[in-house]
């Protein structure tokens, strides 16, 4: 999965990271990039401390505004988790303003949900769940010696987690982690119809090791978007933004090549 390309010939690459999370996530896959293309990188609605969260497609309509603003006719889109699900909807609707699609772990169709994601999705035990699922990680990344062994464990950077930490705190991100809950259980039946309708060179990323999305949903997404590839990361998780960074760097210039050829044939 290499491929070179001259900066002025990549086109901008929007990033919508995953649930939970912030733009953050994506800063090692923007440096791994060595600014060979604009990037935008967004807190999605309900993550960025004023929007509400919201549907599948609320952020798809919410990162065509960000293009907008920043003044982009097409890009290339990133995302992660949840995120490959708004990514999925803007190229299944929105083909005209997507050049190509970089889906990493993504949890872009029915395959891709657990029964616990069904029962996070309820009104009160949802509620109740999404909240504890979130109040560990942001007690251990607010204690000085946690955050300090999980950073060294995982690699990650300490200012990260402590930011990650104070996110997870918010009743914001608990109320935000149910919503896109049952966003999922909503969009989800409607995208996964449409995605043989997507054109777009694609490049799917799954982790062997994935416990949040299953691998073999990555595998069932490959055959349903014709023109999409597969790579399985042996020893990876479901953290592919700040674990696999240089990968994902790769699958972008990959993708936007393809596009490029494309555009000259």
């Amino acid at each position: 999965m290499s491929a070179s390309l001259r900066s002025d010939t990549l086109d901008p690459v929007i990033f919508l990271h995953g649930q939970p999370g912030t733009g953050r996530d994506w800063d090692r896959v923007v440096a791994a990039l060595h600014e060979r293309a604009r990037t935008i990188v967004l807190d999605r609605p309900g993550w960025d401390g004023r929007t509400s969260a919201t549907d599948l497609p609320g952020n798809a309509s919410f990162a065509l505004t960000a293009l907008d603003l920043a003044d982009v006719e097409r890009a290339i889109v990133v995302g992660h988790s949840f995120g490959g699900a708004v990514a999925a909807w803007l190229a299944a609707w929105h083909p005209d303003r997507v050049t190509a699609l970089v889906l990493a772990a993504p949890a872009a169709n029915l395959a891709s949900l657990y029964k616990l994601d069904r029962v996070l999705a309820t009104p009160v035990l949802g509620n109740l769940l999404g909240a504890a699922a979130l109040a560990g990680p942001a007690v251990a990344f607010g204690v000085g010696p946690m955050r300090r062994e999980i950073a060294s464990r995982l690699a990650l950077d300490e200012t990260y987690l402590r930011e990650a930490g104070r996110t997870l705190r918010s009743p914001r991100a608990w109320r935000s982690f149910v919503v896109e809950q049952r966003a999922m259980l909503d969009g989800l039946p409607v995208l996964e119809p449409q995605l043989g309708a997507i054109t777009a060179p694609t490049m799917i990323v799954i982790g062997r090791r994935d416990r949040v999305v299953p691998p073999a949903s990555a595998r069932r997404l490959a055959g349903q978007i014709g023109s999409s590839s597969l790579v399985i990361v042996d020893r990876a998780g479901h953290l592919l933004p700040l674990r696999q960074a240089p990968r994902l760097a790769e699958a972008i210039v990959a993708v936007g090549a393809a596009a490029a050829e494309r555009r000259s044939a």
